[in-house]
Parts: C-alpha cells; sequence; structure tokens
C-alpha cells in the first residue's frame, strides 16, 4: 500500500482546495514572498493550462520563475531551456519548488580527441 502524502501537515485533497495566497503561508520565507508577488500571474497560468487541457494541446511557458503550487499536480508542461521545450510531469514531490528546477540550461561538456590544427603540438603530427 502507498503512503499518503502530506505536505507540511495537509494532505493532497486539502492542498488543492487552498488559494495560491493561502499555499504560500506554507512555503519558506524567499518562495512565500515570490507567490504572494506573483499570485495573479500564478493564477492566470494555471488558468490558461486548463484551458489548453480542454482544447487538447500541449502547455508550454519561458517563464522559469513560476513555483508549482497544488492545482498544477498531475499536469504535463513543457518548459523552455533557452533553446527547446522539454516535457516535465509534475508530482506532488515538486510543491513549492520552480519550474526550471526541473530543466537544466545547460549540457555537460563532452570532449573528443583533438583534431589536427587543435595545439600546435598536433601541427608536428603526420596526417594519415
Amino acid at each position: 500500500m502507498a503512503k499518503e502524502f502530506i505536505y507540511r501537515g495537509k494532505s493532497i485533497e486539502e492542498m488543492k482546495k487552498l488559494d495560491v495566497r493561502e499555499f504560500a503561508k506554507l512555503l519558506s520565507s524567499r518562495k512565500k514572498r515570490s507567490v504572494l508577488r506573483q499570485s495573479e500571474k500564478i493564477e492566470a497560468f494555471i488558468k490558461t493550462c486548463m484551458e489548453k487541457i480542454g482544447k487538447n494541446k500541449k502547455i508550454r511557458t519561458h517563464s522559469r520563475w513560476i513555483i508549482i503550487v497544488p492545482q498544477m499536480i498531475g499536469l504535463t508542461i513543457n518548459i523552455h531551456d533557452g533553446k527547446e521545450f522539454h516535457p516535465v510531469q509534475i508530482n506532488q514531490e515538486m510543491l513549492g519548488h520552480y519550474l526550471g528546477e526541473f530543466v537544466l540550461t545547460r549540457k555537460k561538456v563532452e570532449h573528443s580527441a583533438p583534431g589536427i590544427g587543435a595545439t600546435r603540438s598536433s601541427a608536428a603530427l603526420s596526417v594519415k
């Protein structure tokens, strides 16, 4: 049997009934301030998400600063990393985190063998 998820003493059903401003009271100070200042924008984002779900459209956003609230649980949101959109399935463990935390903007550097002319010493090598 799966353990019921509880966030700060409240179940998911109780959390989904909360308003965005009421949910902000459960967050840490930096995120609480961010949600309270941007609550209208976050509510507008949730509203557009619900409209796009009704029309079977993909939810795409450049807004990496949006904090995940309980109304977003279960959605798949395509988040921009600066080059392309990556789909992210929102679950309950992501509550209170920024959307941008789940899509990296930088890739791991992969070096290969140097080519001819890459360094001064490689100019002395014979070409096969």
